[in-house]
């Protein structure tokens, strides 16, 4: 693997033999040849490790989640898997789970519950429900099969609306946007759990999102300890209510490029 007094990325001479990385670059020093050991290694302190990986940030997510995110802004970050990488492989796992579990219908009945309630499903409406239930179906699948993408799309609208909503508290829009794929996280967390529990629990999806949108609330009034319980959580479900109403308006945009589509 090369001379192991040298840094074999950038060159410079290794003062310490017993040093971890280049001072330099940064690359680990000395270099491991890739092997069962090197390999296993990798797994437990990239993936399993409890002191910097993705179960402890999990953990820490949904049992501290405002005391974790508030680490994260002001900077301890050493232990905590970056968000966005959190955010994509929870959404794979539940993406995963869904296509085992569910044959891909990840959002079927939560969405179904909402359009049947919707206005384009009641007598008078002027739609016809054929029609309106074929382009339910239509963008149903499709955000099925897009569902990170769906999901990292979606990010910017919710962190606007949380923005707007905490004007005063001192967060700039790109800490929302962290503050944001966390919470979505945990969105992804109850969706996994209702997926696995669906089986005795009925309506285990549909709850999960109302359990969601509660421990959004749970997690901001403890990430903002120092201000009042019932302001924050008034200002979560006003973040929360607005950013439904651009996530509707976008989901029906869609539905009409749907329709435009197939006509």
């Amino acid at each position: 693997m090369g001379d192991a007094s040298i840094c074999i990325n950038c060159g410079r001479a290794v003062a310490d033999l017993q040093q971890k990385f280049c001072p330099a670059c940064g690359q680990p020093t000395p270099v491991h040849p890739i092997d069962w050991h090197f390999l296993g290694h990798e797994l437990e302190h990239s993936v399993l490790h409890m002191d910097r990986g993705i179960l402890y940030s999990l953990k820490e997510l949904m049992l501290r989640p405002g005391h974790l995110i508030r680490g994260y802004l002001e900077g301890r970050r050493a232990k905590q898997v970056k968000p966005l990488l959190l955010l994509m492989i929870s959404a794979a796992a539940v993406v995963l789970l869904g296509k085992y579990l569910l044959g891909g219908d990840l959002l079927g009945s939560a969405m179904q519950a909402g359009f049947s309630e919707s206005g384009a499903m009641q007598p008078g409406s002027g739609v016809d429900p054929a029609v309106a239930m074929g382009t339910f179906n239509m963008v149903k699948d499709w955000i099925n099969a897009h569902l990170t993408a769906v999901t990292l799309f979606l990010l910017p609208f919710e962190a606007a609306a949380f923005w707007l909503a905490f004007r005063g508290r001192g967060l700039n829009y790109p800490e929302w946007l962290v503050v944001t794929a966390f919470l979505t996280v945990q969105t992804f967390v109850f969706m996994a759990l209702a997926i696995l529990v669906r089986k005795w629990v009925p309506h285990a999806q549909e709850w999960s999102v109302a359990l969601a949108s509660l421990y959004a609330v749970f997690s901001l009034v403890q990430l903002f300890r120092n201000h009042s319980v019932w302001t924050t959580a008034l200002r979560t479900l006003v973040g929360l209510g607005g950013f439904m109403l651009v996530q509707g308006l976008i989901t029906l945009a869609a539905a009409y490029v749907f329709v435009a589509m197939t006509h």
